[in-house]
């Protein structure tokens, strides 16, 4: 496949990104929605959008309608793909609020292997399967063991011989 040989750098896989989700929300993208969207300035976007099309990702033509190639769609695609499965493991299992989490999968999404990625997704959907989970994240608490309990009765995680019934913290020698 070409694009699994073409090489862009964060900031142009941001744009295709970025031109990827405007075409979902409003049917197609122009220069304008790309500076709103990602709040920057019309000289970055139209150098960024000049090069995207050198490398044939995008269909751009100043004030034309931006599409994105065969490619860059491909590219795109697994961009968001790296985001969202990132932000679900940081809201899901890291219990981080969602504006953080999205934050932190924007960074952490251009430099992810396929291979950590893909055992990202196994513990997510192991996370929340798994019918003895009851690791959960309380502000106040923190991780806490709660199997069959709520937060305020960390004591009855019904597993046998789990270390973390008493403490209510996954934290090594904290006492809870």
């Amino acid at each position: 496949m070409q694009s699994k040989k073409i090489r862009v750098s964060a900031s142009l896989e941001d744009y295709l990104e970025a031109i990827f989700h405007t075409v979902d929300a409003k049917g197609a993208a122009r220069a304008k929605d790309i500076v709103l969207r990602m709040g920057v300035n019309n000289s970055s976007v139209t150098q960024a959008l000049r090069l995207l099309s050198e490398k044939k990702l995008v269909n751009y033509v100043p004030y034309d309608l931006i599409t994105l190639t065969d490619s860059g769609l491909q590219i795109a695609r697994d961009v968001v793909r790296r985001h969202e499965i990132l932000r679900e493991f940081l809201t899901k299992v890291l219990g981080l609020p969602e504006d953080e989490a999205d934050e932190g999968a924007c960074r952490m999404e251009h430099a992810i292997s396929g291979s950590i990625l893909e055992r990202l997704v196994q513990f997510v959907n192991y996370f929340e399967t798994c019918p003895l989970n009851g690791v959960r994240w309380d502000d106040e608490l923190g991780f806490y063991c709660a199997q069959g309990a709520d937060k305020d009765s960390v004591e009855s995680c019904q597993r046998e011989n789990c270390p973390h019934e008493r403490t209510g913290n996954f934290d090594a020698g904290v006492e809870g």
